[in-house]
């Protein structure tokens, strides 16, 4: 699994909105400019990672003076995977496609299967990873399984 910059800085800025208080639409709503400033991404590409996620239907916007991004819903049921998706389609990857269209023939026949339980295995972890579980880890215990 190949996790790009847009994944990484998507997730950042999903548990910053959660952690700002903006939750199922109450608390403070997090403005775009201070989580680029906070979280230390560019606010052009940023921009962009949050219109993602407002369209995979994981922030609400409002506009304004006051307005700012809020999660829609809670972030217990926000998972990882549920940001992955969001912003960089598959989860697996094998030369540009998704691992379920990886076709191998003769000899090699046995490595869609690999791939297949790569994804598998990797959709287990991140889907089972809510923005809750990151948020109130223990952030000395870098041993520990996150799940």
């Amino acid at each position: 699994m190949y996790v790009s910059a847009r994944s990484d800085y998507a997730l950042r800025a999903m548990l910053a909105v959660a952690a700002g208080g903006g939750e199922d639409g109450g608390g403070e709503l997090v403005k775009a400019a201070s989580l680029a400033e906070v979280q230390e991404i560019p606010l052009s590409f940023l921009q962009g990672i949050l219109l993602d996620l407002r369209r995979a239907g994981l922030l609400h916007s409002h506009r304004g003076a006051e307005g700012g991004y809020a999660l829609t819903r809670p972030a217990a049921e926000i998972t990882v995977g549920d940001v992955l998706r969001a912003v960089g389609g598959s989860l697996t990857t094998v030369r540009g496609l998704p691992a379920e269209r990886a076709g191998y023939h003769g000899v090699a026949a046995g490595l869609t299967d690999v791939w297949l339980a790569v994804h598998g295995a990797i959709a287990t972890v991140v889907d089972s990873t809510s923005l809750t579980d990151l948020l109130t880890r223990d952030p000395t215990d870098h041993a520990g399984s996150v799940s």
